[in-house]
């Protein structure tokens, strides 16, 4: 894991590079991969500052096809500076239009960090260019492939509930959570497996099974975790404190290290 320094270092020098796109080009395209959880996504810097257009993202495909996409969208913000949300877009992806969203202003701490930087603040608007399956049906289609849906949030919606997983996924709790004490340990194990513990007890006959819902409206907070990677865990002192994350080591695993 980096330290602050390391990331100090980094930030500096991705500051610098966009910095200098900016000037160049007049945007950047910062690019995340996947990281095994997460999808990959990319997005603009810059394209509110000079031309006054809303900032674009896009999310699922790989790196190279992304910034493809985003000097498309780019492209057309030069005809269209406010694209129609309720048609799509031909010459994004081979024969498959795209359609766009309004980005909610709730999801750009998780997406937009560097172009918050860039921007000094949130007040920019963002567009989101989604992509269709080989059927050309959207993620809020009826008959989406369901295999490619995790692959491309929503953000127009969808901030009561941020996980990937669908609302009625089954998860571990204890039944000391769904009597009232809060959630203190979140594990997303490397099957998938995502357990909301109290850290009160480890008896299996207090183990739960519930839907992923019931506990985000129970507990919104965490929320915070939806992009927990596999084989990764959150812990917090108390229900107020901010979540640690961590690789996790099952029990059996640290026993054998003793």
């Amino acid at each position: 894991m980096a330290t602050p320094e390391e990331h100090a270092e980094h930030d500096a020098a991705a500051e610098k590079i966009i910095i200098s796109d900016v000037e160049k080009y007049g945007f950047h395209v910062a690019q995340i991969k996947s990281d095994g959880y997460s999808p990959s996504f990319s997005y603009t810097i810059g394209l509110f500052k000079t031309y006054g257009y809303p900032e674009l993202i896009c999310f699922g495909l790989n790196l190279d096809l992304l910034h493809s996409v985003l000097w498309s969208g780019k492209k057309l913000l030069d005809r269209q500076p406010l694209p129609d949300q309720s048609i799509g877009y031909p010459d994004f992806l081979d024969d498959y239009d795209v359609r766009f969203l309004t980005v909610n202003k709730d999801w750009y701490r998780y997406y937009f960090g560097y172009g918050i930087w860039f921007n000094q603040g949130l007040e920019f608007p963002a567009l989101q260019i989604i992509w269709p399956d080989k059927q050309a049906l959207y993620p809020w289609e009826e008959g989406f492939n369901p295999a490619w849906k995790a692959g491309q949030p929503l953000l127009d919606r969808n901030l009561d509930f941020k996980f990937r997983e669908e609302r009625n996924v089954a998860v571990f709790t204890t039944r000391q959570v769904l009597e009232g004490l809060p959630i203190l340990r979140v594990i997303h194990e490397v099957n998938g497996d995502w357990q909301f513990l109290c850290d009160t007890t480890y008896e299996i006959d207090d183990l739960k099974i519930v839907a992923l819902e019931q506990l985000t409206k129970r507990d919104p907070t965490i929320n915070d975790l939806f992009q927990l990677n596999y084989g990764w865990q959150a812990q917090r002192i108390v229900e107020a404190a901010e979540w640690q994350e961590e690789e996790y080591q099952p029990e059996e695993e640290e026993e054998d290290n003793d």
